[in-house]
């Protein structure tokens, strides 16, 4: 299958440092990698109504629902591109997010059997100088991989606050060159290391 990139920008803010960062590694990707960028604020999504013990799930097939659904299944590699909110990830991010619950229920989608094997990434933003603050961002991205027996690329993190800042973080840069070339292991639970 052919290497085919879903970013999907959780930012409130466009152009903004996350994106930024994901941009310069996304140069980095050899020229005959598809890629496809949504931004969640241009196609956003109404909240997610759990109707998991429901039966009447049924296949999205207009809107902003349905195009997310649709880049989601198409693609090889997902990449989260949600700045540092809150110490997770941002609210429009972990609507996309929560809608992966009801398609897993999705008569005829086979969505678990479907994204298994393929690369979940995360790119962020922060404006703290200490890495580890962005830790449950990291870990919401892990285990929801390791729920869906996908595999984990890690989380680029870059510093920024205002915008633009990121494009001063000189080791973030250099680690965005490299970024989507390292080989993404299969994820899984802290519990089970």
């Amino acid at each position: 299958m052919t290497r085919r990139f879903l970013f999907v920008l959780g930012s409130a803010r466009a152009d903004g440092n996350t994106e930024l960062l994901a941009r310069a590694a996304a140069e980095q990707l050899p020229t005959d990698v598809e890629q496809q960028w949504i931004d969640l604020t241009e196609h956003p999504v109404p909240d997610f109504e759990d109707l998991r013990h429901d039966s009447d799930h049924v296949r999205p097939t207009e809107g902003n629902v349905a195009l997310l659904l649709d880049a989601t299944l198409a693609a090889t590699d997902i990449v989260i591109a949600s700045p540092l909110y809150w110490y997770s990830v941002s609210a429009h991010t972990k609507r996309y997010l929560d809608y992966w619950s009801g398609w897993l229920r999705t008569p005829g989608l086979d969505f678990k059997a479907t994204l298994a094997g393929r690369t979940l990434w995360g790119v962020t933003a922060l404006a703290h100088t200490q890495p580890e603050v962005a830790d449950p961002l990291a870990g919401t991205l892990n285990n929801s991989a390791a729920y869906m027996e996908m595999r984990f690329g890690g989380v680029l993190l870059g510093n920024g606050s205002k915008p633009g800042d990121v494009l001063n973080d000189t080791e973030a840069l250099a680690r965005a060159k490299t970024f989507f070339a390292q080989e993404a292991p299969l994820a899984r639970f802290v519990y089970e290391d």
